[in-house]
């Protein structure tokens, strides 16, 4: 089976289940984030294995801060994950290991972040005021379409490598493609749905349209440094839970404060 048509039938088979628990919110969309949250932090924590995270401080802070986005919004979510310092340096405290406390927690502290706060955002997103399920769909949608077009345009026609050392295989090609893609999702979404006026809306789109490839680079660099191909084989041609989370992470949390900024949440 080719890259190609395993990245389709994942989609295809996972993208409608993810929709529906999104679309039913609440405890359903939490417990989603959390099953997504954990397995992209063991794989993150696998590769990152050298360093000797804190595991258990890692799992603790990102659960607690996306039970934090559920139950009281961006402060308590804030508390959630601040927990992870306090735990990583008392697991660091009894932990028999010589590796560097700085070391540790600090990649403790940052699987926690990327991965629990980006989560957390999804839940925040779809706590918005009225229009939760609509703003949650259009990130969601747009972040999916763009990387689905980006790759098959890069496959196809893509010449001029965007960031060679880092990810070979991503083109500017591919970006442009991915680039129109992200923009016009949240203007057809949210503009013909009366939420955001046109203006607005392409800016969302356009900060869709940059966060997602940084998040998709983010990773790339941390498996360039940790010497990893791919986080996992979950999803088969699409890698692990983590290389498939990557983009939606940075373009999640970057939508939900310019929904912030526009004052739709």
């Amino acid at each position: 089976m080719s890259a190609l048509v395993s990245r389709i039938l994942v989609i295809v088979v996972g993208l409608p289940v993810v929709l529906e628990l999104i679309w039913l919110g609440g405890w359903w969309l939490f417990v989603l984030a959390v099953g997504a949250a954990l397995l992209a932090l063991h794989e993150f924590f696998w590769m990152a294995r050298p360093l000797r995270p804190l595991v258990l401080a890692g799992y603790g802070g990102a659960f607690l801060a996306i039970l934090g986005a559920e139950l009281g919004g961006t402060g308590w979510m804030v508390a959630g994950f601040a927990s992870t310092l306090a735990l990583a340096f008392l697991l660091k405290g009894v932990a028999q290991t010589r590796q560097s406390a700085t070391v540790a927690v600090g990649t403790t502290v940052l699987g926690a972040a990327w991965i629990g706060l980006g989560l957390a955002h999804l839940v925040l997103l779809r706590d918005i005021p009225k229009h939760g399920q609509l703003a949650v769909f259009t990130v969601v949608i747009a972040v999916f379409a763009a990387d689905t077009v980006a790759f098959v345009f890069g496959a196809l026609i893509g010449r001029h490598r965007m960031a060679p050392v880092l990810s070979p295989g991503k083109t500017w090609e591919g970006l442009v493609a991915g680039t129109i893609v992200a923009v016009l999702v949240p203007f057809f979404a949210l503009y013909h749905q009366h939420f955001l006026d046109g203006a607005r809306s392409l800016v969302l789109g356009g900060v869709i349209a940059f966060a997602a490839p940084i998040g998709d680079l983010f990773e790339s660099a941390l498996k360039r440094d940790l010497d990893v191909k791919d986080s996992g084989r979950l999803l088969a041609a699409h890698g692990g839970m983590l290389d498939r989370l990557d983009a939606l992470l940075f373009a999640t949390v970057a939508a939900f404060y310019v929904f912030v900024a526009f004052g739709r949440a």
